[in-house]
């Protein structure tokens, strides 16, 4: 069976080996970044996903605050493997940090008070979607990307650094760029152990 759709997603992976020789342009990729993002559903249609796209000095900026942050705190005996791997992500073409605006989530919650407790999770769910979403895109223009989680340890500094709104909370940062080496072979479950198929 063909399906474009899965082939797309299929050709999505974690690639750490990235580098600066990507033929779209700075505005081309944000153009599908944001794209991707507005695309992306979520409950309510409450559009809570919020995204930063980081190019240039700005994406080294923000790997050099992971890395200083993370050098308070690692042993310094571990610290060069740590910075190594921040460094893989600092040589990329650019960085999109995931956040949620956490003024929707609360309006929501207010609005519709039976779901309250819901809310955050669906929030959650929103920017998942959107991460996946950009990730895919990417890959189908054979751009290179992995997903961090480097949240909440750096959060109050890129807020201050990037001036970015008190109400949104970052959930996850992603390095893109060329794929200067592939991904490896990737294992799956048997498919009997993780689905059902009940008629």
């Amino acid at each position: 069976m063909a399906n474009t759709f899965l082939d797309s997603i299929t050709k999505r992976r974690s690639i750490y080996h990235i580098g600066k020789n990507v033929s779209l342009s700075e505005a081309q990729i944000s153009e599908l970044i944001q794209t991707a993002v507005e695309q992306s559903p979520s409950s309510f249609n409450s559009q809570s996903s919020r995204a930063v796209i980081l190019f240039g000095q700005a994406s080294a900026d923000f790997w050099e605050i992971v890395r200083e942050t993370l050098r308070k705190m690692v042993p310094e005996a571990a610290f060069e493997a740590t910075s190594n791997k921040i460094s893989s992500f600092a040589a990329g073409l650019g960085t999109v940090l995931f956040f949620e605006d956490q003024d929707i989530i609360k309006n929501l919650q207010e609005q519709f008070a039976l779901y309250a407790d819901n809310f955050p999770v669906w929030s959650e769910h929103s920017t998942g979607i959107a991460q996946f979403a950009v990730w895919s895109a990417l890959a189908n223009e054979n751009i290179g990307a992995s997903l961090q989680h480097y949240n909440p340890i750096i959060d109050a500094e890129v807020q201050s650094r990037f001036g970015i709104p008190d109400s949104w909370k970052l959930r996850a940062q992603m390095p893109f760029g060329s794929i200067e080496s592939p991904a490896g072979d990737k294992n799956y479950m048997q498919r009997e152990d993780r689905f059902k198929i009940i008629k």
